[in-house]
């Protein structure tokens, strides 16, 4: 599957209708982006269960400042409309691959139950 483009319109509908989105932000100055696109890419082939979609931090900087990117690239994995991930860095390969594996192979009633958990203690 390829690469989707991820914006303000999109983001919430694809993020909603799909059990694992993994999202790319980039920009086109930015080398580490351009050097982790092949990676980001042959992951999407790989893993056409999962949509990867990228948000191009300059055409959406509402969306970037929303999620509050300072750095790029900044990966982001979502499963069941939960973000699960975030950081800075371009993966390599195998580093990606095992994200993968450990977001498809989360409890994700227990995640919600420990998620429930500390909303409650917070309260």
């Amino acid at each position: 599957m390829a690469t989707v483009e991820l914006n303000k319109d999109n983001f919430e509908q694809i993020v909603s209708a799909h059990d694992v989105v993994l999202v790319d932000f980039w920009a086109q100055w930015c080398g580490p982006c351009r050097m982790f696109a092949p990676v980001f890419e042959a992951a999407s082939d790989r893993h056409r269960d999962v949509v990867f979609g990228k948000v191009d931090t300059e055409q959406e900087q509402e969306l970037a400042a929303r999620f509050g990117i300072m750095s790029i690239p900044t990966l982001m994995a979502f499963r069941e409309q939960i973000l699960l991930y975030a950081q800075p860095g371009a993966l390599p390969p195998q580093a990606l691959e095992e994200l993968i594996d450990k977001v498809k192979s989360l409890d994700m009633s227990e995640v919600r139950r420990v998620i429930e958990e500390r909303s409650n203690a917070v309260a």
